[in-house]
């Protein structure tokens, strides 16, 4: 029988946390609140008690679907520095370690540095040392019961992977089980049609980031999200629509926001603040974190 995308139903809403620097169980408790199912943890295995997460993730009914990498500093699959590499595969191992103990299903990889758009070797020798890589980490995702997806991220962010055909071609030389997860404010600079792009990756899409245009919440820019959980059901995607939205702050006497800048940020690693400062320009207040995290929930919600 046919299934029609009316009858394909977006399994639930969830969330990233590394957008904003709190404890992690402020995150779990605010989502729970404005009707969120899972989370997506930051890729930072060495900093999560996975035992205590697990605990508040079950005592608020949150599942947690997987993680995401976080490619910092020296953290590169395709670097030319061979022991670079051999520890970008164990901290990817690591995180999927992580998603196995938090019960979780799926691990998302950015192969390379986030922020790095120089390559420092030709275009054969990244390729060949991103699937030799990830070949290796497919076995350990494989034996902790854990999928993998490759994620394109936009070229001011990296030179590496910015499209989705580009994942589906890197997937494909990973292996049958590899995937992909797709991120709409990337695909909003990088594909030519962002709905061909979903068509493109089909089945094998396991993820799905959503944030608008301007990357604020879903329902604050343009992007048409009928359309997109539209197109979403017409390929049969059935996981997370995965909120990860990241706020401007406007420091003109423009500002529509005026309580959006943090003021007493918690304790927060110099690594985890200049990557959200790289990505919004500064740390951004819980009472405007929260609208945020509403306004999203209150967009996705009907259409899922």
């Amino acid at each position: 029988m046919c299934v029609t995308k009316k009858e394909i139903k977006i399994v639930d809403l969830a969330i990233h946390n590394w957008m904003r620097a709190e404890p992690v169980k402020a995150t779990i408790e605010r989502i729970a609140r404005f009707g969120y199912k899972a989370l997506e943890i930051s890729g930072e295995p060495d900093v999560h008690d996975t035992a205590e997460v697990r605990r508040i993730l079950r005592e608020h009914r949150i599942r947690c679907f997987g993680a995401v990498t976080l490619m910092l500093g020296e953290r590169n699959l395709v670097a030319k520095n061979e022991a670079q590499r051999a520890s970008s595969i164990e901290y990817v191992n690591d995180c999927i370690t992580m998603v196995k103990e938090l019960e979780g299903e799926l691990i998302t990889i950015v192969p390379a540095t986030v922020g790095k758009i120089v390559p420092d070797a030709d275009p054969d020798s990244e390729w060949k040392w991103a699937v030799e890589g990830l070949k290796e980490i497919a076995d350990h995702a494989k034996a902790s019961g854990v999928r993998m997806a490759i994620e394109p991220i936009n070229r001011f962010e990296t030179y590496f992977i910015n499209r989705g055909s580009q994942a589906l071609a890197l997937a494909e030389a990973v292996g049958p089980e590899c995937q992909v997860c797709l991120d709409t404010f990337h695909m909003n600079i990088e594909e030519v049609d962002m709905v061909q792009a979903i068509r493109d990756a089909g089945s094998r899409l396991a993820d799905f980031h959503v944030a608008d245009n301007n990357r604020m919440a879903p329902g604050m820019g343009s992007i048409d999200w009928s359309l997109m959980t539209g197109t979403l059901k017409e390929v049969g995607y059935s996981g997370p629509l995965t909120v990860e939205f990241c706020s401007f702050i406007d420091r003109t006497p423009a500002n529509p926001y005026p309580d959006a800048l943090e003021t007493k940020p918690v304790d927060i690693s110099d690594e985890q603040r200049k990557f959200i400062e790289d990505h919004g320009s500064s740390l951004i207040s819980e009472t405007f974190y929260s609208r945020l995290v509403e306004m999203s929930a209150n967009t996705l919600l009907p259409l899922a």
